[in-house]
């Protein structure tokens, strides 16, 4: 993985720790080889550390501010582009050195197939781990393209590691018949179609597990996104998803790494989308701080939901 050497503007604004004292880890995989519709998406985290610097490090909504975490800003993945196995090993060894040095991996794609190594890396070291997904598109298709590896296929193959009751997926409203039946009907994940309301819900029925997230940011309506690769009308409201963030700070759940795919910044000359991807990545990784403190600090009997015997909480 190539060291950001925190001397350059280009460093996320409140994430300039050095690594060995950082919780946290934000680092972008620039990697769009799979894309079908309109590519572009490797070039997300690039355009997003100098847009970074119009927001403030504090969230009014959340009342936290980065500059009270320990978050370090990497800079990119080194990938072998037009390689797509090697890059996923590539992403795969970068991100298990992340959590092998016990520290909490947030990934900026790239297109949505970059999840898949990121998410084995951290499944190495938590089996046990469940999937908020937030996207416009099921993802569920067995192969696209003639490739069982692709942006259209990432969270089947994600489901081909965990199995049925680990994923959860919404604000889904684009896909073939087979995939929605291959949830709604055989009920290999839970889906929410076209809204994100029962978020709630599944967070409380899933306090003290472990969670991965991974926000296609195509989830958003084309009309305050549009840079994508395939927008889908629609879409939620950045102030309906505002309320995900409050859910997941006041939550027990244990946020163990996360993701954020699927900007392709030249598709919106106004940097809008660019600027929508970035208040989503400060409020996310304010929750992931948050929710790392509060974690180390409560004691593991009751984080593994029994009653605690040595009066520690």
């Amino acid at each position: 993985m190539k060291m950001n050497k925190f001397s350059n503007i280009n460093t996320f604004m409140g994430m300039e720790n050095p690594y060995d004292k950082s919780d946290i880890v934000v680092y972008g995989a620039g990697f769009d080889g799979t894309t079908s519709n309109r590519p572009g998406a490797r070039f997300a985290s690039s355009s997003m550390r100098p847009e970074f610097y119009g927001l403030e490090t504090y969230s009014p909504i959340l009342e936290l501010d980065l500059e009270d975490f320990k978050i370090c800003d990497m800079g990119d993945l080194d990938l072998s582009i037009g390689d797509t196995d090697k890059v996923l090993q590539e992403i795969y060894e970068g991100t298990k050195q992340i959590i092998q040095d016990n520290k909490i991996p947030f990934m900026i794609g790239g297109e949505h197939l970059v999840t898949l190594p990121a998410f084995k890396a951290v499944y190495e070291k938590y089996e046990d781990v469940y999937i908020l997904h937030f996207d416009a598109h099921t993802d569920l298709r067995e192969e696209y393209n003639n490739n069982k590896n692709s942006h259209a296929t990432v969270i089947k193959r994600i489901w081909d590691i965990v199995g049925d009751n680990k994923i959860y997926q919404f604000g889904i409203r684009s896909g073939t018949k087979e995939e929605f039946d291959f949830s709604l009907k055989e009920n290999h994940t839970y889906m929410e179609v076209g809204n994100i309301n029962t978020f709630k819900d599944i967070v409380d029925k899933l306090e003290y597990k472990k969670i991965y997230i991974t926000i296609d940011l195509d989830v958003f309506d084309p009309s305050i996104f549009p840079g994508t690769g395939t927008p889908e009308p629609g879409g939620v409201t950045y102030r309906e998803f505002e309320n995900i963030f409050s859910i997941l700070k006041n939550s027990n759940v244990d946020i163990v790494g996360c993701d954020i795919v699927e900007l392709s910044p030249d598709y919106d000359n106004t940097k809008v989308s660019t600027v929508l991807a970035c208040k989503v990545l400060r409020e996310l990784a304010l929750v992931l701080g948050y929710n790392n403190e509060k974690n180390r600090s409560t004691c593991k009997c009751i984080r593994r939901g029994r009653a605690c015997p040595c009066q520690c909480a």
